[in-house]
């Protein structure tokens, strides 16, 4: 089922979410939507929080982005390789190499995209679907993917990286975004 997608200005979209065991209810069905919901909505990733859940889980599927590479994508991410993946309690190890700039966006947050900074790698502890414990590193495109989400499970934005000019220059479109006035091809649940 494609769910509404949470609005910035939602509380849920700023609580660091809780760690879920394998009796969590319905685990399997909310990410079946989850999936659904972020095909639906052509996002390349979705947390918890953005289907107004707090709990520790998020999926990506960067494969869509690195097949839509041109050749100059090619050249500048030569050893990309991408996931579709179930994070389920990830927690940061590390994250290191040379941080680099990349417009992002966010389906919480629509209409606006900026250039953000994030670390090349990012090295996670998490459990799969099956509750698998992995401990894996990340780099390129995915791992900027990851580190978006990742963030989202702990209550932080990608627009929490702006410099406070920036942020300034948004505010009427964030006022906008959390009060209905933006529009988009998919439901969205606003701020009470």
């Amino acid at each position: 089922m494609v769910l509404p997608v949470v609005a910035f200005g939602h509380p849920v979209l700023r609580k660091v979410c809780e760690d879920i065991d394998p009796d969590y209810p319905d685990v399997e069905k909310l990410i079946a939507d989850m999936w659904e919901t972020m095909y639906h909505t052509n996002g390349v990733g979705i947390a918890a929080p953005q289907v107004n859940k707090a709990v520790r889980i998020f999926v990506v599927d960067t494969i869509q982005i690195v097949e839509g590479f041109d050749e100059q994508d090619k050249r500048d991410y030569p050893n990309e390789q991408p996931v579709k993946q179930v994070f389920i309690n990830a927690h940061k190890v590390e994250e290191s190499g040379k941080p680099w700039s990349y417009n992002e966006g966010c389906l919480s947050i629509p209409k606006i995209r900026e250039d953000i900074n994030r670390a090349a790698k990012v090295k996670l502890r998490y459990m799969d679907e099956h509750f698998v414990a992995h401990e894996a590193e990340f780099d390129g495109i995915t791992a900027r993917v990851i580190l978006h989400e990742y963030d989202h499970i702990e209550g932080k934005l990608f627009i929490d990286y702006l410099a406070p000019l920036k942020k300034r220059l948004i505010k009427k479109k964030l006022e906008d975004i959390s009060t209905g006035k933006v529009r988009v091809d998919y439901r969205m649940l606003l701020p009470k």
